[in-house]
């Protein structure tokens, strides 16, 4: 019996390492308006466009790592947290009870984050959250709708 490679339902990523070109963007835009004002300090804006990116790179590493989901056909991953597909019992619109963990690790949903309340298999309600809540309910929806129908 071959194993089958989890499938991606839905994503985010937290941030894009594109994010670390805004340090040598910002760089190359000094040096041009440096430049119509007379003499181009080239490595003083190479200083500036390396610090800018070992500034912004633990920002973006941090963001991709705490602020990153992704639901699979074998579970959800949310931030440090991995939750089995068998675990989720319903998603749907149960709503926030008082003092429901939060996944990921924090304390409470990430700021400009929505929340989605999930009932797990012991009946517990965590909450869940994504920039898009819609699509994370729907892709829960349909991971929760596809273990159903293997039982």
């Amino acid at each position: 019996m071959t194993a089958t490679p989890a499938v991606s339902l839905y994503r985010e990523p937290g941030v894009s390492w594109v994010a670390l070109v805004w340090g040598p963007l910002f760089a190359v835009l000094g040096a041009v308006a440096e430049l119509t004002t007379g003499p181009v300090h080239v490595l003083a804006w190479v200083f500036v466009a390396a610090g800018l990116v070992v500034v912004t790179l633990p920002w973006v590493y941090a963001r991709r790592r705490f602020l990153s989901l992704e639901v699979t056909t074998e579970g959800f991953r949310q931030g440090r947290e991995v939750l089995e597909a068998a675990r989720i019992a319903e998603v749907a619109d149960l709503g926030s009870p008082v003092g429901a963990r939060v996944l990921g690790g924090g304390w409470s949903v990430p700021r400009k984050y929505d929340e989605l309340p999930i009932r797990l298999d012991d009946g517990t309600v965590v909450l869940a959250w994504a920039l898009d809540v819609e699509e994370l309910q729907a892709a829960l929806t349909r991971l929760v709708q596809a273990r159903a129908g293997e039982s």
